[in-house]
């Protein structure tokens, strides 16, 4: 198949979780024998942080205004087999606008930020980059949360609401020696965001006051000023991909936490929760509804409830019951959360869609609508 990608950015993972999903999709699709032409608006702030400027996976269009690329971007949907609008694409309210009347046979929209989504369209009947009178085009709503949301997704239109969960690449993600630059004790990964930061003082920071030999680690950008780390904190402002699976393979444990909204919704699993047991790292996270349809409480994760637990897991619990958790849940995930099996959902899902062709009604209500 062909299949052209609009998404958030596939070139550059600085402070989003976009790029290493759709890095993982893509690439195996490509191993599958399929073509991928991936549409990215060049802005500044992915312009100077490119990490993956050329995927070898898959073909980048840059570009820096819709209006400019409009005509020749829906000449090769029409080409193609299926097309995929990602969550916070730029220009997506006008870029699925311009889906509505063409050709390709299966269009789809992908949410890796469903929650939110889903609450501004309770609100308003729009977000910045899809309204609800534009979901009865898309075939496919995959959706990064599964669960109950599912069904509301459906009741504002959208014909169909499945889960494709974010994944990883097993041969990027895998356990890896200790590196000396990452070893401690307990670690973070993840972009600032105001309402994770009570729980990553409360079972990272405050274990690591408790706890002053210990040796604690922050990576990810964005975080103010204002945010003080304890001594033994290190903060490392941003972490290539390449170093994240060393990263996770480094430390006794892990630490997840998940935004409110995410918790809220439930069902809603982090590409880093995958990531970080791919590489069999014992990961202690917050929990929410959900969590246990992907992973075993106590056997596969650790579901701490206050620093005073997760201090406790770090003075009493064996490097060999450590260990064990770890490779249980990257034996879990290895079983149902690869790109490969992704690809595999993605191309299932594909072939049974209607195949529809565009309506003219529906032609014509979109292409009035306002943007």
């Amino acid at each position: 198949m062909k299949i052209v990608i609009f998404g958030l950015s596939i070139t550059s993972s600085w402070g989003n979780g976009h790029a290493t999903t759709f890095r993982a999709l893509a690439r195996a699709l490509n191993d599958r024998g399929h073509r991928i032409v991936f549409y990215e608006r060049d802005v500044e702030w992915y312009a100077s942080n490119r990490d993956m400027p050329e995927p070898p996976f898959c073909e980048v269009r840059l570009y820096e205004a819709w209006n400019s690329i409009r005509k020749s971007a829906l000449a090769e949907v029409n080409k193609a087999d299926v097309v995929v609008v990602g969550s916070y694409c730029p220009d997506g309210l006008a870029i699925i606008d311009g889906l509505a009347g063409s050709r390709v046979p299966v269009k789809t929209f992908y949410d890796i930020d469903t929650p939110i989504t889903v609450a501004q369209l309770r609100q308003t009947g729009r977000t910045d980059y899809l309204r609800t009178d534009q979901l009865p085009i898309f075939d496919i709503y995959f959706s990064f949360t599964g669960g109950p949301m599912l069904r509301e997704i459906e009741s504002f239109g959208a014909p169909r609401a499945i889960p494709l969960y974010c994944s990883f690449d097993p041969a990027e993600y895998r356990r890896f020696d200790v590196n000396k630059r990452f070893g401690c004790d307990l670690s973070y990964m993840g972009t600032y965001a105001p309402d994770r930061q009570e729980k990553i003082d409360q079972l990272l920071c405050e274990p690591a006051r408790q706890l002053p030999d210990q040796k604690f680690i922050v990576a990810g950008p964005q975080y103010p000023k204002s945010v003080k780390w304890p001594n033994n904190v290190r903060h490392i402002t941003h972490l290539n991909p390449r170093w994240h699976a060393r990263f996770y393979s480094s430390s006794r444990l892990t630490l997840n936490v998940t935004r409110r909204d995410m918790v809220r919704a439930g069902y809603s699993p982090s590409v880093r929760l995958f990531e970080a047991a791919a590489c069999g790292a014992t990961i202690v996270s917050d929990n929410w509804p959900g969590l246990d349809t992907f992973f075993t409480p106590a056997e596969e994760i650790l579901l701490p409830t206050s620093s005073e637990d997760v201090v406790r897991i770090l003075r009493d619990a064996t490097p060999d019951e450590l260990h064990k958790i770890g490779a249980r849940a990257q034996q879990r995930v290895l079983a149902e959360h690869t790109s490969d099996k992704r690809a595999d959902e993605f191309e299932r899902y594909v072939s049974e869609a209607p195949h529809r062709q565009p309506t003219q009604e529906s032609t014509s209500t979109l292409s009035t609508a306002s943007v």
